[in-house]
């Protein structure tokens, strides 16, 4: 602590003079923290207390039917309260009494204009901005990769949270201590696992799900029941952990169903809520008095906690409900305040005097000196650069994908498949009329298939979607990050399925070009799988479900193949359905591959007795269709012989309606598609991912 107060003496020194702002010294944080062990600050006194209150909170909601539709359900009503660093304050009540709510409360994720009252820190009224950098919020589900260790985990979270003002090095002693004070040390190495992989158990998976949280330390720490599904062991553990972490210096906030007794003794502070009103604030060693005083004693050697939640049970079910109990609190607060638990004084500290005091202290680890002198804002947003989050999100993706290589393996073999397939089937096609026809049936199915090769894809975010909630609420990194690499660790896969399926058909199809046409088939294959998962990409951010999503990727791209001009032409389309033949994502690439299959102006198709292959006359006999052909010739005035071409590769173009966009063009249309799409992935995430109640 010496080092730390000798580092900042300078700065201190430098604003003596006058007093330095709340974004100045949490600027000054990426610069001069040095990284401690919890231990360190948990020893040292607390002189310099943060007091989180809210006051008069109230939140409701529509509810009913279409006749009934102005009834309002209060979630909250006029709840009150504070809480200190040092202390653990856990809100109780059963389900649906309101204890996720006022967390949400006061994790700032409830809209605007919806929660009426304040939140307040020492005072001060909680910016937005402010509050995501010195909190954090852990949900109640732990959404973490389950192909990543406990230390690759929290590393990630280090690299993300921690600025870059801090070498690997410290980051890395700060993962460490991390993860000596959730006690993981011999789950480290450990993967977190699945469903299909095993890993740690509920009770670590829940630690490090609150250490990807904690990494930088915040002042703030609320956690959505942090012991739901956990045994009495497990729920223990983590509760303790809070317990240190609060001991070093964080104000912890957190909802709990029913707390055992050994739980019960590491909490400071108790309010139970019954359908969004308060029945008890305090002490947890107040409850005896206070339920004696409402004249129903605890018996002895029983839970505190449970008897008070099936009393409060009991109420609920009664005619007149907790009314009694609520307004009892109200009276017993103003009447015994002598019997509440002792309140340390804040000796009228600001609200950045108590931040100065808390970084100088060691805490929040933040990512101010990412943002650069010449910001005007009071706080940075992110902790590194652009660049940096999408280094990390790529290693994390990369990493966690290259552990579960039959998710690729499956793609890869759908595409070998689907490949072998069509190349035994439209095996060495000839130039031929019927030859023609097959190419044509070939390129539709070949084009559409890859597109529906894409829709494997679908529940990638789908997977990762409440992950993303979580990180991107605090400002771990920037969605626009997050698109971006999402793209990047798509495309060497896209690569890959692309060549495997152009190596496959090209050549056993009989297509033609030589090489250069082999590698404009190959690019525009890729730029297939580009579009494809660019699209499918977008509809997992508006779609939340994955088979909800199968289902309409499914239908619409059916519907592109419809309107792509290979069932029926462009200029038979109705022209209220013709703005659908423009936007079919199959039409560019159909009419890509036609161009570069029937660009040889030299090449003939249709030659001489061959027009009659595709008419009712094909199988008159040779001698007859020449006769044929001379009568036609005689009567229409031209000379047409048996070696006569009368099918061009342009002809063939021309009856497919394929006269406007060269092959170029449609390459890079159907590129153009793919960014297209990403951008409208990010606009989704942008207005998607506000997880904010209404």
């Amino acid at each position: 602590m010496s080092r730390i107060m000798a580092d900042t003496s300078p700065f201190y020194a430098r604003h003596e003079a006058a007093s330095p702002t709340l974004g100045e010294l949490l600027k000054y944080v990426g610069a001069s923290h040095r990284v401690l062990e919890m231990s360190e600050t948990s020893s040292e006194p607390r002189s310099l207390p943060l007091v989180l209150s809210f006051n008069n909170l109230t939140y409701s909601v529509k509810v009913g039917s279409k006749r009934v539709f102005n009834m309002n359900k209060l979630l909250l009503n006029d709840i009150s309260g504070q809480a200190r660093d040092g202390e653990i304050m856990a809100v109780l009540g059963a389900s649906g009494s309101g204890k996720s709510t006022l967390i949400d409360a006061l994790a700032n994720r409830i809209a605007k204009g919806s929660l009426k009252g304040t939140v307040t820190l020492n005072g001060e009224q909680l910016e937005s901005r402010l509050l995501k950098v010195i909190s954090a919020y852990v949900m109640q589900d732990d959404l973490l990769f389950p192909m990543l260790t406990v230390e690759e985990t929290l590393m990630f979270a280090a690299e993300f949270r921690l600025p870059r003002s801090l070498s690997k090095a410290k980051k890395k002693l700060r993962v460490q201590a991390l993860i000596d004070q959730l006690g993981l040390r011999n789950a480290a190495k450990t993967i977190i696992g699945d469903e299909g992989h095993r890993g740690v158990s509920g009770g670590e998976r829940r630690r490090v799900s609150i250490g990807t949280d904690i990494i930088h330390d915040p002042i703030i720490l609320l956690l959505d029941e942090p012991t739901s599904g956990l045994d009495s062991s497990s729920a223990y553990m983590v509760v303790k952990v809070l317990q240190r972490i609060a001991q070093s210096g964080s104000i912890v906030i957190m909802s709990i169903h029913q707390p055992s007794y050994r739980i019960l003794g590491l909490l400071s502070r108790l309010l139970f809520l019954s359908r969004g009103q308060t029945v008890y604030s305090g002490s947890p060693d107040n409850l005896p008095l206070y339920f004696s005083d409402f004249g129903h004693p605890i018996p002895d050697k029983e839970n505190r906690t449970e008897f008070a939640l099936d009393l409060i049970r009991e109420l609920e079910g009664s005619p007149g409900g907790t009314k009694t109990l609520v307004e009892f609190n109200k009276q017993w607060q103003n009447l015994k305040p002598s019997r509440q638990s002792n309140e340390t004084p804040t000796h009228g500290l600001s609200l950045k005097e108590a931040i100065s005091a808390s970084i100088s202290r060691g805490k929040l680890v933040s990512g101010a000196s990412a943002a650069g002198p010449s910001t005007n804002s009071l706080v940075p947003m992110f902790a590194n650069s652009m660049l940096m989050e999408m280094l990390v999100l790529s290693n994390r993706q990369f990493t966690n994908s290259r552990r579960m290589p039959e998710l690729f393996g499956i793609r890869l073999g759908a595409v070998v498949v689907t490949g072998f397939i069509l190349a035994t089937i439209f095996w060495d096609l000839d130039n031929s009329p019927k030859g023609v026809q097959e190419r044509l049936g070939f390129f539709a199915f070949a084009m559409s298939t890859t597109f529906y090769t894409c829709t494997d894809a679908l529940p990638v975010f789908l997977q990762e979607r409440y992950i993303f909630l979580r990180e991107t609420a605090y400002n771990a990194y920037r969605r626009s990050s997050y698109v971006l690499s999402h793209s990047i660790v798509a495309i060497p896969s896209l690569i890959v399925l692309s060549f495997v399926f152009s190596a496959i058909t090209f050549w056993a199809v009989g297509l033609d070009g030589g090489f250069s046409g082999f590698l404009f088939y190959y690019s525009i294959i890729l730029a297939s799988f580009w579009a494809g998962s660019s699209f499918v990409a977008f509809l997992s951010g508006v779609v939340p479900h994955v088979m909800l999503g199968y289902t309409i990727v499914v239908a619409i791209l059916a519907y592109f193949l419809l309107f792509s001009g290979f069932f029926i032409n462009p200029d038979r389309i109705p022209v209220y359905w013709i703005w659908f033949h423009y936007i079919s994502l199959v039409k560019y690439p159909y009419e890509a591959v036609l161009q570069n299959e029937f660009q040889n102006p030299s090449k003939c198709y249709v030659r001489g007795t061959q027009i009659f292959d595709n008419s009712p006359l094909r199988g008159m006999e040779e001698s007859m269709k020449v006769r044929l052909l001379e009568s036609m010739s005689a009567s229409l005035g031209v000379s047409i012989t048996g070696d006569t071409c009368l099918t061009t590769g342009a002809d063939v173009l021309k009856q497919q309606g394929i006269t406007g966009l060269n092959k170029w063009n449609c390459l890079w249309i159907t590129v153009a598609w793919g960014f297209l799409f990403r951008f409208l992935f990010y606009f989704s995430l942008l207005v998607g991912s506000k997880n904010k109640r209404r």
